[in-house]
């Protein structure tokens, strides 16, 4: 969405691809683009089974991503990894269009490494062992501009949260992180003395759950959220962000917020670990393991974090260092270049 809005900011024409049933069906109109809907489905790598039956949806993908090309009259193909990227790229390779791929994560996700050697270019969001030379441009992960542009007093207005407070965003993604929503909610849903606000963002699948959970407790200080398309508000707003460490932590290092991660531990490659690393590094970042993650421990952290205001921002200053905020104005580079 970010390199569209930056293409469309050029005057080029932006259509989508996407998967049936997915958020970008709802996401992709709302913002004012075109979407052509497909019959995708994830591979389940620990099921052969459904793993054989969305391989074969896919192939069978391909062909209706070739008829929307054509009907589009698309000049280039902008890959964003994933299982609606595979059936499109290899339909534009098919057709002798132009491919540009992107990489969120610190590896290359399946549909990406089957595509890449037919690639004009592979923007990365990390260096990648072994991904290098002219082919492969590391650009950071492109992030909405809103992210740069919220407004901190507006959005703790929005919120209810006096200036003066802390704030800890607690993000279980557009789904929901159920360990961080859970291990949040008992770490700080009932604490009547904690001197920080909770703005808690808790996806669609657990949300129900920790309403009725709240209910009861009822801390005016903590305020619960279903979902955010944009995380612009959400992130101004807060001090210290607590979730995954998927893609999003673009958007973290965007607003230039210190961070305790708690990398996915069935995530391919374990590529969520590395992408963790990559904060705690820098300065940027604490990091517990699924694994470790309790409410004593968390509470533990989170406390101690929004205590120290210098070791905050410290954390802050690292957090911006990483930033690439112009990673979307050189993934369209890219994608012109290719068009062209």
């Amino acid at each position: 969405m970010a390199v569209a809005d930056e293409l469309r900011d050029r005057g080029a024409e932006v259509a989508f691809v996407g998967a049936r049933g997915r958020v970008e069906s709802e996401l992709v109109p709302a913002a004012g683009y075109p979407i052509d809907l497909i019959s995708v489905s994830g591979i389940d790598r620990r099921n052969p089974l459904r793993a054989a039956t969305a391989a074969a949806r896919a192939a069978a993908a391909v062909p209706a991503a070739r008829r929307v090309l054509r009907a589009r009259g698309a000049d280039v193909v902008l890959g964003g990894g994933g299982f609606v990227a595979g059936p499109a790229g290899l339909a534009a390779v098919s057709l002798r269009l132009p491919l540009v791929l992107t990489e969120a994560d610190s590896h290359l996700g399946l549909a990406n490494r089957l595509l890449a050697a037919r690639a004009r270019r592979v923007c990365l969001a990390f260096p990648i062992p072994g991904r290098d030379g002219e082919r492969y441009l590391v650009t950071g992960r492109p992030v909405p501009a809103a992210v740069m542009r919220a407004d901190r007093a507006r959005a703790r207005e929005r919120f209810g949260i006096p200036a003066d407070v802390r704030c800890l965003l607690v993000m279980g993604g557009s789904q929901g992180a159920r360990s961080i929503n859970r291990a949040a909610l008992a770490a700080f849903g009932g604490d009547a003395d904690r001197s920080f606000h909770v703005l808690h963002l808790a996806g669609t699948r657990d949300y129900a759950e920790l309403r009725d959970a709240l209910a009861e407790a009822g801390p005016e200080d903590y305020t619960l959220l279903e979902y955010e398309p944009d995380l612009g508000d959400c992130l101004a707003a807060c001090d210290l962000v607590l979730g995954r460490a998927g893609g999003s932590i673009f958007e973290v290092t965007a607003a230039g917020r210190p961070a305790v991660l708690v990398p996915y531990p069935h995530a391919t490659a374990d590529h969520q670990s590395a992408n963790a690393a990559w904060m705690e590094r820098a300065g940027a970042a604490i990091v517990i393991p699924d694994a470790g993650l309790d409410p004593g421990r968390l509470a533990a952290e989170v406390d101690g974090l929004l205590a120290d205001g210098e070791r905050l921002d410290r954390m802050a200053e690292a957090s911006r260092r990483l930033a690439r905020p112009d990673a979307a104005a050189r993934v369209a580079d890219e994608v012109l270049a290719a068009a062209q």
